[in-house]
């Protein structure tokens, strides 16, 4: 009986084996712009390479996704250059676009084994938000001309914001910012309605964030350069690069395809025109003559 049984799990296991090699998981974080890369990119692999691409997305933050990629729970991901530089090598937010991607490709071969792709082409950086008509009324464009202002405002930040090395921490002490009360926690989804709202007077939101403009939102400039640069990067494991060589191949051809504006379109139609995010991915591939 024992021997029978072991025949079967031994019969199960090869069974399970080949599906895992004719797939890739294709993973995201939790917020609208993520999705919508995860599935441009998932499509674009299911049309060049031929495999069955599982979709894994909403994984939470960065360290989740990392994770998530090391173990071989996910194949790839997209990631921003400063965040993989600060919030996952640990490094110092120095040096121009090209020189952070240069530092986290290197630092990610030697010390993961995950190859950093070439970045989509456009940069998605933190970008801190206040309503429009208070931008207008105190005559606000810099976070230095903001920090007079907030001992009596109110912030909402995200988790990760709060916890990352270049996130609130840093960011207070650079420009010398104290609120009337400690930032709110907030899920990232609900931070332009609250602020829209007036629950909260300043916010960390992303500056391709569809919404920015649609609700008449002002973005604060970052004068005294805090954040570094975040270039949106696919991150693939080389067992996976390995396994299926056509997606070396398949990546590259989205190097460069989306500009920031590009980007802002598609992440309004999403949250903006409440279409679907598989459906607005399709309709991107097809114009930029990538799909069919």
């Amino acid at each position: 009986m024992r021997r029978t049984a072991l025949l079967v799990l031994a019969v199960l296991l090869a069974a399970c084996g080949p599906a895992r090699e004719e797939r890739i998981v294709v993973g995201s974080k939790n917020f609208t712009e993520q999705v919508v890369l995860g599935e441009l990119v998932a499509q674009h692999l299911e049309n060049r390479t031929g495999l069955k691409v599982d979709r894994r997305f909403y994984l939470t933050g960065s360290y989740i996704c990392h994770q998530a990629l090391r173990a071989g729970r996910i194949d790839l991901y997209v990631e921003y250059t400063g965040t993989a530089l600060t919030a996952i090598l640990k490094e110092e937010p120095e040096g121009t676009p090209r020189e952070v991607y240069e530092r986290v490709r290197q630092a990610y071969a030697e010390r993961f084994e995950l190859e950093v792709a070439e970045p989509l082409g456009f940069e998605n950086t933190f970008a801190i938000v206040v309503r429009g008509e208070d931008a207008r009324r105190l005559g606000l464009g810099t976070l230095s001309q903001a920090a007079a202002y907030t001992p009596e405002w109110r912030a909402g930040f995200g988790y990760e914001f709060m916890e990352r090395p270049d996130g609130y921490g840093g960011l207070a002490k650079t420009y010398g910012l104290c609120f009337a009360a400690p930032p709110r926690i907030m899920d990232l989804g609900l931070l332009y309605r609250a602020l829209k709202e007036k629950q909260v007077d300043l916010v960390a939101g992303n500056s391709t964030d569809g919404l920015i403009a649609a609700l008449d939102l002002k973005v604060l400039a970052d004068d005294r350069g805090y954040f570094p640069p975040y270039e949106a990067v696919p991150i693939v494991r080389r067992e996976t690069l390995a396994r299926h060589p056509a997606v070396r191949a398949a990546l590259a051809e989205l190097a460069g395809k989306i500009s920031a504006d590009e980007m802002r379109r598609l992440n309004y139609t999403v949250d903006g025109e409440r279409r679907d995010p598989a459906d607005v991915a399709r309709s991107f591939l097809r114009a930029k003559g990538l799909a069919p």
